[in-house]
């Protein structure tokens, strides 16, 4: 049975046309009507999603900028090249 059925498989591609330009036109045209699809925030929301990604992007900085102070200071420790977070 799995051996007809690999058989019967199509081996061409019908229905899809081979010009180039004609495919590149389609392309085009499901674009724009995904275009028409798409709904522009208002200025409110603009606002509100902007302070959410400066806060987010300001909160990131300050957390890697920990991490690599207490990295550096460890291994500044453990290497005995610097002391503990810079206390003598």
């Amino acid at each position: 049975m799995a051996e007809n059925a690999i058989e019967e498989a199509p081996r061409t591609r019908e229905g899809r046309s081979r010009n180039p330009f004609l495919r590149l036109w389609t392309f085009l045209k499901e674009v724009l009507v995904e275009l028409r699809k798409v709904v522009t925030p208002t200025r409110k929301e603009l606002i509100r999603y902007t302070l959410v990604v400066l806060v987010f992007v300001v909160f990131m900085m300050l957390l890697v900028s920990g991490l690599d102070l207490l990295f550096g200071s460890l291994v500044g420790w453990v290497f005995g090249d610097i002391p503990l977070f810079g206390l003598a």
